[in-house]
C-alpha cells in the first residue's frame, strides 16, 4: 500500500492524519451547518478519531474538537495523504 497526496472527501481520510480542506459541497442546509462549526475552505484539521463503524468521526480544527457524522464528512473535500492500494496487476507487473 502506498501513500499519495490527493484530494477526497473527509470519511476517507485515516486517523492521525492531517489535511487541508478545499471545499464544501451538499445541499445549502449541510453546507451552511458547517461553515457555523468553522469547516471553511482553508481550514486545516487533524483527524483524532473514528468509531468502530466509521460514524462518528472526530477532527481537530481550529483548536477544538469537533465530531461530525459520516454523511457530513462526505460532503467535506479535503487534500491530504490518502492510502492508495496497488492494483493486483501493477503487483504482478512489477514483479
Amino acid at each position: 500500500m502506498e501513500t499519495k497526496v490527493m484530494v477526497a472527501t473527509l470519511d476517507k481520510l485515516k486517523v492521525g492524519r492531517s489535511a487541508k480542506i478545499e471545499e464544501v459541497v451538499g445541499e445549502f442546509k449541510i453546507r451552511r451547518r458547517l461553515f457555523d462549526m468553522g469547516i471553511t475552505p482553508g481550514a486545516e484539521l487533524y483527524l483524532r478519531k473514528k468509531a468502530p463503524l466509521g460514524d462518528p468521526i472526530e477532527i481537530t480544527i481550529r483548536g477544538y474538537e469537533l465530531s461530525l457524522r459520516k454523511s457530513e464528512a462526505a460532503c467535506v473535500r479535503v487534500l491530504g495523504e490518502f492510502d492508495i492500494e496497488a492494483k493486483a496487476d501493477d503487483k504482478e507487473a512489477k514483479k
